[in-house]
């Protein structure tokens, strides 16, 4: 379908006529299907992968012919989420969704964990209370395959442009994307992005005022003050709390090599392994937990991110480890639980246990000083 919203083609997910077409593509994807055989059968993938490889495309044209929008791609990840939860999880809750209208598009400023299972648990949440699911922002470090581009994009993502350098250019793909969030809340599309660029490994969830800038980009444009511009976006803050981050190793090891060394080299495929690790790893509880729409008008982004690291603190849900690591006495907290804790980090080495330690505690520090 041709619409003006066109300008956005290089960045917004897919529409329901470009479906069909990209599912074709991903299914003719050479590496697409090696990642499948190599992930689904790693002791085949090398000697019989030429066998394999069109039993795999055959499966997945039988699989997917029925997808046809993005409608039916949702439903088609709803399945995985429900397969994923049921292996990873002991349990999903939310609270705060009940204060928020089905009919409204919302801007939901989420801290960040886990780079894909964060906003799909949003999704997971707002699919099971019957509203719709969000667009969700993910950066193009993470999208150097062609494949995965395919992947995020009938899935609802669209692409934020952090590799673009130059200062013009920099700024002309920024204005662009400020342009695409304020033009899905009024169409009444909801957005997921995190409160700053990349996971917070140390557990210190806290907004960057530079995303809120970059939201008012657009305001500017419309020279509409600061306040009553991102009044009109209905921002709400979310905050997503895993009993156990299946990453919290690796994390802690980051920031480790950093201390001790200045220094932290990424492995090529090390956002790729992040992400099947948060995917398929261990969580137990998980708990999201919606805020309320910001309506009063902030007029500065210093003001407005203090508000949304404010309400993130409030409605962050503790679980026994938060409350073992910060030294926080509670009823909830079993000899039990607090030896599985211990055990943990116990298998580390000092400087990588005093990370994972502090990693769990800073949400419960926060609340007891807010």
């Amino acid at each position: 379908m041709q619409t003006n919203n066109d300008i956005y083609k290089d960045i917004r997910p897919y529409n329901d006529d470009e479906v069909s077409e990209a599912i074709q593509r991903l299914i003719n994807d050479d590496e697409f299907i090696n990642a499948i055989l190599n992930y689904r059968f790693p002791q085949l993938s090398g000697v019989f992968g030429w066998l394999l490889r069109p039993l795999i495309q055959r499966f997945l044209v039988r699989k997917w012919s029925s997808v046809k929008t993005v409608e039916d791609v949702q439903l088609q990840v709803a399945k995985y989420m429900a397969a994923t939860i049921e292996h990873s999880c002991d349990g999903v809750t939310h609270s705060g969704l009940d204060k928020l209208d089905p009919n409204q598009a919302y801007l939901f400023i989420s801290n960040h964990r886990d780079i894909a299972m964060d906003p799909a648990m949003v999704n997971w949440c707002l699919y099971h209370n019957g509203m719709n699911t969000v667009r969700i922002a993910i950066g193009d470090n993470l999208l150097k395959k062609p494949c995965a581009t395919e992947l995020m994009r009938l899935n609802k993502s669209f692409i934020v442009k952090r590799s673009v350098k130059a200062p013009r250019e920099m700024m002309k793909a920024l204005g662009l994307l400020s342009d695409y969030i304020a033009n899905s809340i009024e169409t009444g599309h909801s957005i997921w992005i995190a409160q700053k660029e990349g996971r917070a490994k140390d557990g210190n969830d806290k907004t960057d005022p530079a995303l809120l800038k970059m939201f008012y980009m657009e305001g500017r444009k419309r020279k509409q003050s600061f306040g009553e511009f991102m009044s009109q976006l209905h921002i709400v803050p979310v905050a997503i709390s895993y009993e156990n981050d299946p990453c919290d190793l690796a994390k802690a090891k980051e920031l480790d090599a950093k201390r001790t060394t200045g220094m932290y080299e990424k492995g090529e495929f090390e956002d790729i392994e992040s992400i099947v690790q948060g995917i398929v790893g261990e969580k137990r509880r998980v708990h999201v937990s919606f805020g309320d729409v910001i309506t009063q008008p902030f007029e500065s982004p210093e003001e407005l991110s203090e508000e949304i690291d404010r309400q993130i603190t409030d409605i962050y849900h503790l679980f026994p480890a938060n409350l073992i690591a910060a030294g926080v006495a509670d009823d909830s907290v079993s000899a039990d639980e607090k030896d599985r804790f211990n055990a943990k980090l116990a298998s580390q080495p000092e400087g990588v246990a005093d990370i994972i330690r502090q990693m769990y505690a800073f949400p419960a520090l926060k609340k007891s000083q807010s």
